[in-house]
């Protein structure tokens, strides 16, 4: 088998595709010959030594990934040799084949792809727990998705439109503007152009959104809290422009509002039976059309390094997905 192998942490020109020995799987595990990973990014950061979590060294990256079980360790009774699963275990999928933890394995559905499969569980279960669990969503209200063009944004339009929500979905260009509107954003806002608060005043006329639904930080966090409607709930997802805002306490006092916390990958440790059903709701909405991942591109695994590229350029719409060849 070959991997991307990560000896020293210290940014994404120190991995090498390596030549490993195959692996055996331990009791509660499976081999999985990898289809398909997307990049996500978690895996940017943890290669860099940034990430929350960090692997002892030396780590295959790759949080997310898709492909058939090749052998079951023992005590692993619901999966096959020959069954097609994803499975988001935080490292492992950049590379030919991996060990998996059997628990972790979603078994997919005839009609999902590989690459869909690859570009499923992180954002989808991500912006479901988010929106639905700690936000609270219901029919008839207003949420605004920030970073709304990439992987968990565009699953969080789709999931506010299936849950009955108004979606105001923000992005950094027209482009990305238009890709959310076929997504089912009711209204965009380009943020690189103009005032924010005035945008979102115009767009929600003068109400505020009810949820709104953060992966970015950045400069943008306070502008949007300021706008936020009596009752808002801020949902903090993620910090992908870098800097962690700091934000004055009196807002969430003025409006009534609370800042969420979201971390669904403690979510689905902690409550593991709610997580299954979150998942199983998830792989329904798949199966009735009602969700369906949008991928930017699909390059061979080879060219991880242009793929880690592409991302850090702020190029991508949806997931990035690399593959290995038939």
């Amino acid at each position: 088998m070959h991997a991307w192998l990560c000896t020293t942490p210290t940014g994404v020109d120190q991995l090498q595709w390596t030549q490993l020995p195959m692996p055996t799987p331990g009791p509660g595990q499976v081999l999985l010959e990898v289809k398909a990973a997307s990049l996500n990014f978690p895996d940017l950061l943890i290669v860099q030594n940034k990430y929350q979590i960090k692997p002892p060294l030396p780590f295959v990256p790759g949080s997310e990934y898709a492909g058939r079980v090749v052998a079951l360790g023992d005590g692993v009774s619901h999966l096959q040799v020959g069954q097609r699963v994803a499975c988001l275990s935080g490292t492992g999928g950049f590379a030919t084949h991996t060990l998996a933890p059997a628990a972790m394995c979603m078994p997919l559905p005839e009609s999902m792809s590989f690459e869909e499969a690859a570009a499923f569980i992180m954002t989808y279960a991500t912006s479901h727990h988010a929106l639905m669990d700690r936000g609270q969503l219901k029919a008839g209200e207003t949420v605004l998705v920030l970073g709304a063009a990439g992987g968990v944004g565009t699953a969080a339009i789709q999931i506010a439109k299936a849950a009955g929500a108004r979606v105001i979905a923000a992005a950094s260009s027209d482009e990305k503007c238009a890709l959310c509107k076929e997504q089912g954003a009711d209204l965009t806002i380009n943020y690189s152009q103009g005032d924010l608060r005035e945008a979102i005043k115009a767009a929600t006329d003068g109400k505020g959104p009810d949820v709104i639904y953060d992966p970015v930080g950045g400069d943008y966090a306070e502008p949007c809290f300021r706008s936020i409607a009596w009752r808002g709930r801020y949902l903090i997802i993620g910090f992908a422009s870098g800097p962690i805002p700091s934000l004055p306490l009196n807002l969430a006092l003025l409006k009534g509002a609370s800042l969420v916390g979201v971390f669904w990958g403690e979510f689905a440790k902690r409550e593991p039976k709610a997580n299954a059903s979150m998942m199983m709701e998830l792989g329904q909405w798949y199966e009735q059309a009602k969700i369906k991942p949008v991928i930017d591109k699909s390059l061979p695994m080879a060219e991880l390094h242009a793929a880690y590229e592409r991302m850090g350029s702020r190029q991508v719409k949806g997931k990035l997905i690399l593959t290995n060849n038939e």
